[in-house]
């Protein structure tokens, strides 16, 4: 069975980073091993939760596993709360990543043009690191305007012209010159307007081909919508999928997840029924 570490926070509630990644990497017929850099009551969107921060605990886990001296096909590092928890996904990679180990960075950062509350500029300096050793990212258009230096107000003033995905494009293929390594560059979450409707879509970028692939936006954005995703595409591209397929199949799992959760009213910070929906993955 192939195994994959899943770098990320344990929230109760929320149905993101790790309560999303397990069951997604599970159902996909694959052993989810879990490195918690923190354990929350509920995701930092709700107004009070309770955080313990496992930074110095992280080490820990790295290095048990390496006594025990076992492999991943894959490793996923997701939500990190700074820059010295970025430092234990290095040392970790370190020790588990190999030639044949799929590494998949999501660089969790903000949204919206904006950072969340850890954001700093030592913290985008030390995701760089990270998603430069990457095989795969999956940053949303906020996160990778950081990433490439680029200003996402600028970006979202072209979002009703024709050559927007093309205005994205350029900014995922600045992103690929700066990796260590090929690396494929997925942008997810990207709301375009066409003839008065909402889209919401993924552009991935590699070496060679380009694809984007979106369908109508509900108008709402839901906790955990991201995990799913990149957890889908992580345990798609270890099952041997190509990029397009991967894609196609992680947008085509949370779209019908998002309508009944927007049908249903579900507060945001609640997330999405996913779980109905795990079947598809199979």
């Amino acid at each position: 069975m192939k195994r994959v570490a899943l770098i990320n926070d344990l929230s109760g509630f929320g149905k993101c980073s790790l309560t999303a990644a397990i069951p997604v990497i599970s159902v996909m017929g694959m052993q989810a091993c879990p490195l918690p850099t923190a354990v929350l009551s509920a995701q930092t969107g709700f107004h009070n939760y309770y955080c313990d921060d496992f930074t110095d605990r992280m080490d820990c886990f790295t290095d048990e596993w390496k006594k025990m001296q076992v492999s991943f096909d894959g490793i996923y590092s997701g939500y990190l709360a700074g820059p010295r928890q970025m430092e234990k996904v290095l040392y970790f990679l370190e020790a588990f990543k190999t030639e044949d180990t799929m590494y998949l960075a999501d660089p969790v950062m903000g949204d919206n043009g904006r950072g969340y509350h850890m954001f700093s500029k030592e913290l985008l300096d030390e995701m760089k690191k990270l998603t430069v050793k990457a095989d795969v990212i999956t940053p949303n258009l906020t996160e990778a305007c950081f990433l490439a230096g680029e200003e996402y107000r600028d970006v979202i003033s072209h979002r009703q012209h024709k050559d927007y995905t093309k205005r994205i494009q350029d900014i995922c293929e600045k992103l690929l010159k700066q990796a260590q390594k090929p690396q494929t560059v997925i942008v997810t979450g990207i709301i375009r307007e066409r003839e008065n409707q909402e889209y919401a879509g993924n552009l991935a970028v590699t070496e060679n081909e380009s694809f984007y692939v979106e369908h109508p936006y509900t108008g709402t954005g839901f906790s955990g919508t991201g995990d799913l995703f990149a957890s889908v595409i992580c345990g798609s591209l270890i099952k041997g999928l190509s990029v397009q397929e991967a894609v196609k199949k992680a947008a085509g799992f949370l779209q019908a997840a998002i309508e009944e959760a927007t049908a249903e009213k579900i507060p945001p910070n609640h997330g999405i029924p996913f779980e109905k929906y795990l079947y598809q993955l199979l």
